[in-house]
């Protein structure tokens, strides 16, 4: 069978590497992709947004299969048109509707959704641009830290957390009035400050069942010691030390469980993946936030640890039939160290020559922001690589990728020198 993932980033090359591996697979293409993924198949130059190129290019590549890697093209609606055209509606498509997707869309209709069914969140409340006096009072009824949250998409940039409530007043202000995250932040999401320690849980549903794939914590700052701002991820570890087979449980019943059933008693119908950040408070898990598609440095220490044939998978889910997969996880541990841009995330310099490419041992080096132009393979992003090793524990499965990673070069090459030391006292 052809196969089409839509995106371009190291999630959509970690789908691709275990896509190209199915017995199942006739053809693997991937758009736009990147000098990555046109190791496991065939890139096509698309935009994400042109639905109707997306279209053409389904039908004149007899595709069976579509996979979509990240949120804007869900939260646009994609499923939708595919649903409404007369070809398309016919070929099955691993996301959710535009409904669906709001629960990533839109922060407001996600905590709503959590208080509907009682799902453990913390106490929040949603405010307009006219509404910012409101907002100042709701914030001084709240103990700092406080957390601010542009309602819909910036890009993984639009949270905010401010020790002072007079910098909170500010960045709320800055957020309603200014519009600091375009229309995203036109409203914000105020809500109490949970202590604890993150981590995600993966979902893949059908509608009706789910598998619950392996857990993973990532880490968002730039800089050694979680400080400095915070990116799209600087590394990744699964299986997570701290989430042991109880807090699992309570994770399966209380959220997931619950999530799906209440989609399902809402008529939002939901085939696709199902990202939920967690908070684990003293064993006990919060929900954070949904994201309707895979994490991304997570998908590249979550996929490496499935053994199933992944496409086999994802065509049972979209017949309606997870249940019938019995999902097998490899017991080791897989850790991811990003390699980025030097500057990122903020203003940053791309075109990089990357050497050493060949030298990866027993990594898997999955591309996030690189681009082939006349057989050299150039840095084309704030995130350019992500390196991911098996180990038996989680100190030998970090210390396989910094060996690695210190093969690969390019102008500027940055990255977190201690990730994974902090789960050193779960071990």
């Amino acid at each position: 069978m052809n196969v089409l993932i839509l995106g371009s980033g190291g999630r959509e090359h970690a789908f691709a590497h275990q896509i190209a591996k199915s017995k199942l697979l006739s053809k693997l293409f991937i758009a736009p992709g990147n000098a990555g993924t046109a190791l496991c198949g065939i890139n096509v130059n698309l935009s994400l947004s042109d639905f109707v190129a997306i279209r053409n290019c389904v039908i004149s590549l007899h595709i069976n299969l579509v996979i979509v890697g990240p949120e804007d093209p869900l939260v646009n609606g994609i499923v939708d048109y595919f649903e409404q055209d007369v070809i398309l509606k016919n070929i099955p498509i691993i996301g959710p509707s535009k409904n669906g997707a709001q629960l990533e869309g839109s922060k407001d209709f996600s905590k709503q959704f959590m208080k509907r069914h009682n799902i453990p969140t913390a106490r929040y409340q949603t405010f307009t641009q006219t509404q910012l006096k409101e907002g100042i009072d709701f914030l001084k009824t709240l103990n700092p830290p406080y957390v601010l949250k542009a309602d819909g998409l910036a890009a993984g940039k639009g949270v905010i957390i401010s020790s002072s409530l007079d910098e909170a007043i500010t960045e709320l202000t800055e957020m309603l009035q200014n519009l600091k995250f375009g229309d995203a932040s036109s409203s914000v999401v105020i809500e109490e400050f949970l202590d604890g320690i993150e981590l995600s849980t993966f979902v893949l549903t059908d509608g009706n069942n789910y598998l619950i794939l392996p857990e993973a914590k990532d880490y968002k700052r730039i800089g050694d010691g979680d400080t400095g701002l915070n990116t799209g991820g600087m590394g990744a570890v699964s299986p997570v030390p701290f989430a042991d087979a109880a807090f699992m449980k309570k994770v399966e019943d209380q959220i997931v469980v619950t999530t799906v059933n209440g989609l399902k008693q809402e008529g939002i119908p939901y085939l696709g993946f199902l990202f939920i950040g967690l908070m684990n408070i003293n064993g006990n898990p919060f929900v954070i936030e949904y994201n309707c598609r895979m994490g991304d440095p997570e998908t590249e220490v979550v996929l490496p640890r499935i053994q199933n044939d992944f496409l086999e998978i994802l065509l049972k889910a979209s017949a309606g039939q997870l249940k019938d997969i019995e999902l097998k996880i490899d017991s080791q541990t897989a850790a991811t160290i990003m390699l980025v841009s030097g500057g990122y995330p903020e203003e940053y310099k791309k075109g990089f020559a990357i050497e050493g490419l060949n030298n990866t041992f027993e990594s898997n080096v999955y591309h996030a922001g690189t681009v082939k132009k006349d057989d050299i393979i150039l840095s084309n992003g704030g995130r350019v690589l992500a390196i991911t090793s098996l180990g038996n524990n989680l100190i030998e499965a970090f210390n396989n990728s910094y060996h690695t990673s210190k093969s690969i070069t390019f102008e500027g090459k940055y990255q977190r020198n201690d990730l994974g030391k902090d789960l050193l006292k779960y071990l």
